[in-house]
């Protein structure tokens, strides 16, 4: 395992099976032993990684894959959202509306809500 995270090109589905098949020998070793953290990172490296796949699903369709981190993946969703004119999520609509009329300048047209936000940042 230790070799395959050292690769450039990792194979993140193998590494999540070992890291399953070891959790219980990883648990009983931290329990037991109580090593350092700097130990745990030289054993257990995988521990430390982001071995995770971001995508952008938009109406239930998978558009974008394998985005490099969240903050990414969140400006191609708000990007993809605005150039294809759908409306934003019902849950972050006022999110979407603070960086879209605040942040992005992209609009003037916004609810009371953000306007107020927008007025209380100017002061």
């Amino acid at each position: 395992m230790v070799d395959e995270m050292k690769k450039r090109s990792k194979d993140l589905t193998l590494i999540r099976q070992k890291m399953e098949l070891t959790f219980s020998l990883r648990r009983k070793e931290i329990v037991d032993v109580e090593p350092m953290v700097s130990e745990i990172q030289e054993r257990w490296l995988a521990l430390f990684s982001e071995g995770q796949n971001i995508a952008v699903v938009l109406e239930e369709k998978i558009v974008l894959t394998d985005l490099r981190d969240l903050p990414t993946a969140f400006a191609c969703l708000f990007g993809l959202l605005f150039a294809l004119n759908i409306d934003y999520p019902k849950e972050l609509k006022y999110t979407f509306e603070v960086l879209e009329t605040i942040f992005m300048e992209l609009s003037t047209n916004c609810t009371q809500r953000v306007r107020s936000l927008k007025t209380k940042l100017l002061l």
